[in-house]
């Protein structure tokens, strides 16, 4: 019932009168107003007003019914909100290897104890903070273009940073969200896959939300940021996760009707990368050269000072000044 009572309340100052939610629900004016006083009491910021009604001002952050409420479509199917768990990812692919999961479902965490990053990495995952997410889908996608998953993460995540919190938030090869050069977010995709397909992709996005530089952990202060830090406020949570979502969906539908070349023009319209002298470092390889493209698989294109062009599958970036 709170659920149906949310799906009725409007934002924005529109309200909805007592009685057309009493109506709407086959419920009397004071159950109505019971119903109300839970969800105010679960956090919910209701306005209410004799003549005109109710009124949603805000949600509480990560607040798991309105978020569904917000997100659910045919895509998006299900999303369950955890206080901690180890890793978002692997909490993903458990449920995912186990079945019984609807291929749509995100699961979002407030914290995370064991937080994964890129090449066996570790994402700072403190509470109360940022947003740590993943999403499972079946992208019904051959295994060489599993790249293109990672790649429509960083667009719909630059995408929705820029539009919910106006920021100039940009994307760095292969798989960073970052603004001045620093690090605001990252992707991990892991999948299973069929010889043919992708049975199951599980993308996880990790993004520094409220954060400031203290939350920061001394090793990496000088080269990561956070929504907080760039704008001098806190951001709700609530709506970059509704925002990205969207994003998300939007651009998977544009990548299967459409094929590659729209996504892949977004992420190079969105790239802090491209046009510039950088040293990619993979394992105990080090190549210097202009970063000048990235190819139909998402590998980046490196114009060497001779010339060649060598194409780059993975590695890390640094910018030459």
């Amino acid at each position: 019932m709170p659920n149906a009572i949310l799906s009725l309340l409007k934002g924005a100052d529109n309200f909805t009168s007592g009685q057309e939610i009493s109506r709407r629900l086959g419920i009397s004016p004071a159950a109505v107003w019971k119903k109300i006083l839970a969800l105010r009491n679960k956090g919910y910021v209701i306005e209410a007003m004799p003549s005109r009604g109710y009124c949603l001002k805000n949600a509480p952050d990560l607040a798991e019914d309105y978020l569904l409420m917000q997100i659910r479509s045919d895509f998006w199917k299900d999303l369950m909100v955890r206080d901690s768990v180890e890793s978002t990812n692997d909490v993903a692919m458990s449920l995912a290897a186990k079945g019984g999961i609807f291929p749509g479902t995100v699961i979002v965490a407030d914290h995370q104890t064991r937080g994964k990053g890129r090449l066996g990495r570790t994402w700072e995952s403190p509470a109360g903070k940022n947003i740590y997410l993943s999403l499972i889908i079946r992208p019904e996608l051959e295994p060489r273009d599993t790249t293109m998953l990672t790649i429509l993460a960083a667009v719909a995540g630059a995408l929705a940073l820029q539009r919910s919190c106006n920021i100039a938030v940009s994307i760095k090869w292969p798989n960073d969200l970052v603004i001045s050069d620093k690090k605001l977010g990252g992707i991990l995709t892991e999948v299973r896959a069929d010889p043919d397909r992708v049975a199951v992709a599980v993308i996880g996005i990790g993004i520094n939300v409220n954060m400031n530089s203290r939350n920061l952990p001394e090793a990496i202060r000088d080269t990561a940021t956070s929504v907080r830090i760039v704008t001098g406020k806190n951001h709700q949570r609530n709506e970059i996760i509704i925002q990205l979502l969207g994003e998300f969906e939007k651009w998977f539908s544009i990548l299967k009707k459409e094929g590659k070349k729209p996504l892949l023009d977004a992420w190079r319209n969105n790239s802090s990368t491209l046009g510039r002298k950088v040293n990619v470092v993979m394992r105990d390889v080090t190549w210097s050269g202009i970063a000048e493209d990235i190819d139909d698989s998402g590998m980046l294109i490196l114009k060497m000072r001779s010339g060649e062009r060598k194409t780059i599958s993975t590695g890390d970036i640094s910018f030459i000044p």
